[in-house]
C-alpha cells in the first residue's frame, strides 16, 4: 500500500511523506524547495512531487492521501470550551459553535485541489485529526512493542492543544485532551513573542536564552496552572485574540497590555540583558514544571508499568523539558519524533491512516528522507553558477574535511540525503572542531548572522558518547539535551551550554557512514570524537537543500571551505 501524507492545514511548515507498504521512503518540508522560511501559507506541491518521485510511484499508484487536520464534532468537548473561553471575543465563539469546521472545509478544498494538481485522481482522501497525527508520527515510529505513554504538546490544531494518550498493539488511545486557549505551546509562544522573537520560529531562542538568566527572580506562575487535572492559562495576560492584543506598529500580539504593564516593555534587538533573560529562565522553568504535572498526573502508572515514551508537538522540540522527562522515575526510554513540529504531521498522517488501512508500521530507523545529488550534479551546479566557483574534486571527502576543520575553518557540508525536520544531522551542516577556540563565535558573526549567545551543538561518535553524556540514553536526533562530563567541559567548549549541558546528536556507522568517518578524522588530527555541527543556512532562511542553494549561500557569507559530495568549492 502506498500512503502519501500532505500538511499544510495551519498556514505554516508545509511538507510531504510517504509509506511503502508501512515503510517510510521520503518525507521533506516544502520551504527547503521554495527557499521560503516556514512556506507560510503554502501546500506542499515541491515536497510531494519530490517524494513521488524518490518512491519512484506515478500518481495514479497512490491508495491514500492523509492530511492532519479533521471535522471536530459539535457533540465533543472542544468546540463548546473554545467558545466558552473566548467569551470575550464573541464573533469567535460563535463561528466556533455554529461554524466550527470552517478551517476544515478550506483545508479540504485546498487538499483537493492539490491532489488534482499533483494527478492524484485515484487515492482515497483521509483526514486525520492533528493530534492524532503528532502520537502517530512518535508511537508508531518509535519501535516500541510495550505498552507505551504518549504525549503531544503544541500550540493549537484543530481545537486541541495537548493529548495524552497510549498506544498498545499499535492502536492509540486518547486518555485526555485539552483545547485552545488553554495551551502549554500557546502561553511560550506569547513570551517567545514578548521577549523579541516570531512565535514558531523563535522559542528555541528563548530556550536558548534561558541558561543564562536565574529563573528564581521572577515568578511567573500567574501565566498558567494546572490543578485537578486541569490545566488553565490566564487569558488576563497571554494566548489571546481579537481586542486583548496588545498592538505595536500596526502588529497584535498573543498577549495583552496587561502583560507589558507587569513585566515591562517588550524586548528589542538581539542582546540578551537584565530582566529579560531571567524571564526566559523563569518561563522554561515554568513549561517544564506543568509539563512535568500532566505527564505523571496522566500517565503516570502507564510510565511504571513499562517506562516507554513517545512525544511530538512543537514542545516536544524543547529540548530542555525532554531531558527532565528523562530523569523522571520509571521513564527507561523517551521516543521524540524528530519532526515534531507541524511539519511532521505529513508523516503521522500517512502513519496514522496506512494503520488504519492495515499496515504494520516499520520503525523510524534516521531522519534522512530528502533529496541527495550525485557528485556529477554538484560539480553541474558549480559550472552553471554565475559566481563561477573555485572547485576541485577530491579522492576523500571526510579526510579532507577533518584536515579543515582541524586547521580551525568551519565548512559547509553537504551529503547524501537531506534530513527531515529542522536539525541539521549531518547531511546539511555547518561544521567546526569544537576543541579549536573561538571557531564558534566566528560561526555566528561571519556565516549565520545570528544572536551571539546561541549553543551550537555536538555529533559525536557512538563508541564516545557514554562517556561524555554520561548515560546510554539513544540520541540520534538533537531531541534532547545532556549534562557533559566534567572532564570533556573543557576539551570541547563551544558545544557546551552555560548551564553545562549539551544537545548531542550520536553518530553510528550505519545510518551516517561519510558523516562518521569525518568525525573519525578529526579524532585523528585533534584527539576529539566530536565535531561542533549547526545547520547550512543563514539566519531567517530554510536549511540548504540542492547544491545550487548551498553555492547561494557560500557567496553570501564569509565561509571558505564547502564540501558537496566529492566536491571542494574554495574562495582562495
Amino acid at each position: 500500500m502506498i500512503v502519501l501524507g500532505l500538511s499544510g492545514a495551519l498556514g505554516h511548515d508545509a511538507s510531504a511523506a510517504i509509506l511503502v507498504d508501512g515503510k517510510i521512503v521520503a518525507a521533506a518540508e516544502e520551504e527547503r524547495f521554495i527557499r521560503d522560511k516556514h512556506a507560510k501559507n503554502q501546500f506542499p506541491y515541491e515536497a510531494a512531487k519530490f517524494c513521488m518521485k524518490q518512491a519512484g510511484v506515478n500518481p495514479e499508484d497512490v491508495d491514500i492521501v492523509a492530511f492532519p487536520y479533521a471535522e471536530i464534532p459539535l457533540s465533543t468537548n472542544a468546540r463548546w470550551h473554545y467558545a466558552k473561553r473566548h467569551w470575550y471575543a464573541p464573533d469567535r465563539a460563535l463561528d466556533a459553535i455554529f461554524n466550527g469546521n470552517r478551517r476544515f472545509r478550506r483545508n479540504r478544498d485546498k487538499s483537493l485541489k492539490l491532489m488534482a494538481d499533483l494527478g492524484l485522481t485515484k487515492a482515497k482522501f483521509v483526514p486525520v485529526e492533528h493530534h492524532l497525527a503528532h502520537a502517530s508520527s512518535a508511537y508508531h515510529l518509535s519501535g516500541f512493542k510495550e505498552k507505551t505513554a504518549i504525549v503531544g504538546i503544541d500550540g493549537k490544531g484543530e481545537y486541541a492543544t495537548t493529548f495524552f494518550g497510549y498506544g498498545e498493539n499499535g492502536k492509540i488511545h486518547k486518555i485526555k485532551e485539552f483545547y485552545d486557549p488553554d495551551s502549554l505551546g500557546g502561553m511560550y509562544g506569547a513570551i517567545t513573542e514578548y521577549l523579541g522573537f516570531e512565535m514558531l520560529d523563535g522559542e528555541f531562542k528563548v530556550m536558548g536564552m534561558a541558561p543564562y538568566g536565574d529563573a528564581s527572580k521572577y515568578d511567573l506562575s500567574r501565566l498558567v496552572t494546572f490543578e485537578d487535572g486541569e490545566l488553565r492559562v490566564n487569558t488576563e495576560l497571554v494566548n489571546v485574540v481579537g481586542l486583548r492584543r496588545y498592538k505595536e506598529n500596526g502588529k497584535g500580539y498573543y498577549f495583552t497590555p496587561d502583560l507589558i504593564v507587569w513585566l515591562g516593555p517588550k524586548r528589542h534587538g538581539d542582546e540578551i540583558d537584565d530582566p529579560y533573560i531571567h524571564y526566559a529562565a523563569s518561563v522554561q522553568q515554568l513549561l517544564e514544571d506543568i509539563a512535568l504535572k500532566m505527564i505523571d498526573y496522566y500517565l503516570g502508572d502507564i510510565i511504571k508499568e513499562t517506562g516507554r515514551i513517545a512525544m511530538a508537538g512543537g514542545v516536544a522540540l524543547n529540548v530542555k523539558l525532554n531531558q527532565r522527562i528523562i530523569a523522571m522515575p520509571h521513564v527507561k526510554e523517551l521516543f521524540v519524533q524528530p519532526a515534531s513540529g507541524d511539519n511532521g504531521t505529513s508523516l503521522g498522517a500517512a502513519t496514522y491512516a496506512a494503520h488504519l488501512a492495515g499496515d504494520t508500521i516499520q520503525k523510524m530507523e534516521h531522519a534522512y528522507l530528502g533529496p541527495a545529488f550525485t557528485t556529477e550534479e554538484c560539480i553541474a551546479a558549480c559550472e552553471a553558477h554565475p559566481s563561477k566557483p573555485i572547485f576541485t574534486r577530491v579522492e576523500n571527502a571526510a579526510q579532507k574535511g577533518a584536515e579543515l576543520l582541524a586547521a580551525g575553518n568551519p565548512l559547509a557540508w553537504l551529503q547524501g540525503r537531506m534530513e527531515f525536520g529542522p536539525r541539521a544531522l549531518g547531511c546539511r551542516s555547518i561544521l567546526g572542531d569544537p576543541s579549536y577556540p573561538g571557531v564558534a563565535d566566528r560561526i555566528n558573526a561571519q556565516i549565520k548572522y545570528r544572536e551571539r549567545w546561541r549553543p551550537f551543538c555536538p555529533s559525536m561518535l557512538d563508541r564516545a558518547a557514554v562517556d561524555i553524556l554520561q548515560t546510554e540514553h539513544p540520541a540520534p536526533y538533537m531531541t534532547f539535551t545532556f549534562d557533559v562530563a566534567e572532564h570533556w567541559k573543557s576539551r570541547i567548549p563551544d558545544v557546551v551550554h552555560e548551564d553545562g549541558t549539551a544537545r548531542a546528536q550520536v553518530v553510528t556507522r550505519e545510518t551516517n557512514p561519510r558523516y562518521y568517518e569525518l568525525i573519525e578524522h578529526l579524532e585523528q588530527l585533534r584527539g576529539v570524537p566530536v565535531v561542533l555541527n549547526t545547520s547550512l543556512n543563514r539566519r531567517g532562511e530554510p536549511m540548504i537543500c540542492s547544491p545550487k542553494d548551498a553555492l547561494d549561500m557560500f557567496y553570501g557569507c564569509d565561509l571558505e571551505y564547502l564540501m558537496m559530495e566529492d566536491v571542494l568549492v574554495t574562495k582562495k
